[in-house]
């Protein structure tokens, strides 16, 4: 088969641009309405809603069009990611596990801490192999049962299990592995897990939860809060790893893509302006 690339998120930062995403809840609905849309992804959110792997398994389904297929090949419009629930001190891998083998290209992995948290979410996303393989560490983890996968990508099951791997580790890999870096702890463990542990795609800073512990809830334009990110931001471009911006909008996003954020992701917006213009036509 030719060696197209199918994630579309690692097709646009290979490309050497920047790559966009949106959060999205995992319905067939959400999934429908974002298929037209200019994004390369879609993180299906798991972690404050409710982990539902039918409503995942639907959200995948639903994003695909046959017709694009028939025209464009094996590679999605939009690249489905699942942010998965457990924070990475739970290390648990279960979820990333079930996601991956309903065909997910990639897991976003909240409050990662520690290099060992780090490893764990990497190596659930990888299969095992021989201590003889150059790219054998982070071991893998991730159980053998990739039958709706396969599926998915349209892959015979010799061909997934060559690019069923984490990217940028793995060339030919199509897993993009997500750590998000919410905390102090992992703030201050950053840069020694960025340089023990290979395959991380990118970090995604969860400024939510960081504004939280350093008092200003929410307070994204904060001094402070800004000045964390940035330290954030300078410690994963120092090792060459994509860094990631939850939050943005038409009014942070020329400073967003100066700071060298490359994996953004912009939240689908509802204008309602036919509604606001009849409203002020008819005196309301």
């Amino acid at each position: 088969m030719a060696e197209t690339r199918l994630n579309g998120v690692i097709r646009a930062l290979e490309s050497g641009k920047p790559a966009f995403a949106t959060f999205s809840p995992a319905t067939p609905d959400a999934a429908i309405a974002l298929h037209g849309t200019k994004y390369d992804g879609v993180v299906f959110e798991t972690e404050h809603n409710v982990w539902d792997g039918t409503n995942v398994r639907h959200g995948l389904q639903y994003l695909l069009n046959r017709g694009e297929v028939a025209k464009a090949g094996l590679a999605p419009k939009l690249t489905p990611i699942v942010r998965i629930p457990p924070n990475g001190a739970e290390m648990n891998q279960h979820f990333a596990k079930q996601a991956l083998d309903m065909g997910a290209y990639g897991i976003v992995w909240p409050h990662v801490g520690t290099v060992e948290q780090a490893y764990n979410a990497v190596s659930a996303c990888r299969y095992p192999t021989m201590k003889e393989n150059p790219l054998h560490e982070p071991f893998g983890q991730r159980g053998d049962g990739p039958h709706g996968a396969v599926r998915y990508w349209g892959l015979s099951q010799q061909e997934y299990y060559e690019r069923a791997d984490v990217w940028p580790l793995n060339p030919k890999g199509e897993i993009f592995v997500i750590l998000m870096i919410e905390d102090l702890e992992g703030l201050q463990n950053l840069d020694e897990m960025l340089k023990k542990v290979k395959g991380i795609g990118a970090i995604l800073i969860g400024e939510g939860d960081l504004s939280q512990e350093l008092g200003y809830p929410r307070q994204y334009e904060h001094p402070v809060v800004l000045d964390h990110m940035r330290k954030i931001v300078e410690t994963a471009k120092a090792n060459n790893v994509v860094v990631g911006h939850p939050h943005v909008d038409a009014k942070n996003v020329e400073r967003v893509l100066k700071e060298g954020y490359r994996f953004l992701m912009p939240a689908p917006e509802r204008t309602f302006n036919g509604l606001n213009k009849g409203l002020e036509l008819a005196g309301r």
